[in-house]
């Protein structure tokens, strides 16, 4: 089924519910890229065991359409000076939940209670701050289906798949703030920045 092995069939349907999903993204290391950046398909983080928020998500993703769930990312956008972060999200009894994979304590895995993709989007607002407490989170993608991508083999090529944060990075986002409530958004406390400091998997 799409390409993919056997075992790697196997595992990703084992993944039947977004609570497996997100607990077996919680299993695989961080990808903190010794040998320069990555984009990795699905199947090179099953095998090299190692993924980002990027590559997290399009497991997430293919893990879901492997349930018969349309394998939606959605591209959360930071200022300049941090990173954007890249979700997973689902829909269960019209309400929306998130599947992330994130290195640090913050920006993780949301529940499906959020009535809209805004609101659910709006959930990390107060998480997404740089080391210096100021909050960065400033607009989304809409979702966008993984099959568009399905010519580049997405799911199983052996070579980074570029074109997907490429074009996210392309692809139109609504903004979330207007530029008076930019002007008089307040730092993250020093608790809150110690909090986003903390490392699931060190650096080596």
């Amino acid at each position: 089924m799409f390409g993919l092995s056997r075992q790697e069939t196997l595992v990703l349907k084992s993944l039947s519910t977004p609570q497996k999903i997100q607990d077996f993204l919680e299993t695989i290391p961080a990808n903190h890229e010794p040998d320069g950046d990555t984009c990795l398909s699905p199947r090179r983080v099953l095998r090299e065991r190692r993924a980002h928020c990027i590559e997290g998500a399009m497991l997430a993703a293919l893990a879901f359409r492997l349930q018969g769930r349309r394998p939606l990312i959605v591209d959360l956008e930071a200022t300049s000076n941090d990173f954007d972060h890249v979700i997973a999200v689902f829909q269960e009894h019209g309400h929306w939940g998130a599947i992330s994979k994130t290195n640090h304590a913050v920006l993780r895995y949301r529940e499906p209670v959020y009535r809209t993709l805004r609101e659910l989007v709006m959930s990390y607002f107060h998480e997404y701050t740089t080391d210096d407490g100021k909050k960065t989170l400033r607009g989304y993608s809409r979702p966008v289906d993984l099959s568009r991508f399905d010519h580049i083999n997405w799911m199983t090529s052996e070579e980074d798949v570029w074109e997907v944060p490429n074009y996210l990075c392309d692809v139109a986002h609504i903004s979330l703030l207007s530029r008076s409530q930019i002007a008089r958004l307040r730092k993250a406390d020093s608790i809150e920045r110690e909090a986003g400091k903390i490392l699931h998997w060190p650096k080596p």
